[in-house]
């Protein structure tokens, strides 16, 4: 005979209204009575309908997480791996799933976002990453949606968003290289349309400026997230008459696969090229010489991003609506003072 919600109410001594307010995590169970009946619910291997909750109370208890596109490149990148880690953990602490999508371009990807929105699928969705003109922001907010983005909207100031400042992260590993002395400092960027690779660029050429070093367009480059399109990258920097003296990449696999491929070519790193990555993944320690880094806490955004999520989907006062986490420059092995 199946377990139902009348078993469980029995067991633990409360109300079958009790266990579903436990089921719902309604607030004002307490926390000893919903340790109480969720022990119950575990011994008699009970599991709530929710399909059938999900009609009563229009909810279900689901977060959608839009990837960014193109998928396949997705998980070649640690950032996205452990964004996501953070958060599947936070999404299980609070009794939510998740359900990813996305498509291999705009068109598509905003398809897969109106399905999950009109399909009733899921209670909100977070945006993990943003363009200029994004059609899927105006599409939830045209909405009304409950939605969160990781990173910054170029054309909207009062969407909720988790992000770095960008500009001042970039501003500061190249400040610090050209306090050790470089002055041919290339940059390798993320795709352009991308508001963080705007950013990051951004603070790069302030720094410059403020230094009073020209910014050269022969030394900014349009990359991947992928450690061939670095390579690629790579081989022409080697071809210049004039190389850099620094790279500085805003990704760490595309800093690995730098520093792999100027070792591949005869150049040493950090003595004839110092590198520089971005979001202080595993890699960036297991790399030799181990990557110099910005760690953007990207555990901790993915959780945040969940939190904000759920507080928007609650409706609960939420007054703050970009949530910053703060940065933190990591210095290793692949930098030092330039060799000239």
């Amino acid at each position: 005979m199946a377990v139902t919600i009348v078993h469980v109410a029995e067991q633990a001594g409360v109300s079958p209204s009790t266990v579903s307010r436990v089921i719902s995590n309604d607030s004002r169970i307490s926390q000893k009575t919903s340790r109480k009946v969720r022990k119950v619910m575990d011994e008699l291997g009970y599991h709530p309908n929710m399909l059938a909750k999900s009609l009563v109370t229009n909810t279900t208890h689901n977060i959608g997480i839009v990837l960014p596109r193109p998928a396949d490149e997705l998980f070649q990148n640690q950032f996205f791996s452990e964004i996501i880690r953070g958060m599947v953990a936070k999404a299980a602490s609070i009794h939510y799933d998740i359900l990813m999508t996305t498509g291999s371009n705009a068109e598509e990807e905003l398809k897969a976002v109106e399905r999950l929105v009109r399909g009733r699928n899921v209670d909100g969705i977070i945006l993990l990453a943003s363009h200029k003109d994004d059609v899927n922001i105006s599409f939830l907010r045209e909405e009304k949606f409950p939605f969160v983005l990781v990173g910054r909207s170029e054309d909207f100031s009062d969407i909720t968003s988790v992000d770095n400042d960008n500009i001042a992260a970039s501003q500061a590993i190249t400040r610090h290289l050209i306090s050790l002395g470089h002055r041919r400092i290339a940059f390798v960027s993320g795709p352009f349309d991308l508001t963080v690779s705007k950013d990051r660029l951004d603070g790069f050429s302030k720094a410059l400026l403020e230094a009073g070093i020209p910014f050269d367009r022969d030394y900014v480059y349009e990359s991947a997230f992928t450690p061939e399109s670095a390579a690629q990258i790579t081989k022409h920097i080697l071809s210049l008459a004039t190389r850099p003296t620094a790279i500085i990449t805003t990704d760490d696999v595309m800093a690995f696969s730098i520093i792999r491929t100027l070792w591949n070519n005869g150049l040493r790193v950090p003595e004839e090229c110092s590198v520089v990555g971005f979001n202080n993944t595993s890699l960036a320690q297991m790399c030799l010489p181990q990557i110099s880094s910005v760690d953007i806490g990207t555990y901790q955004m993915g959780q945040s991003a969940v939190q904000a999520l759920v507080q928007r989907i609650k409706g609960e006062g939420f007054e703050q609506a970009r949530i910053i986490i703060p940065h933190q420059l990591i210095w290793r092995d692949s930098v030092q003072v330039p060799a000239e």
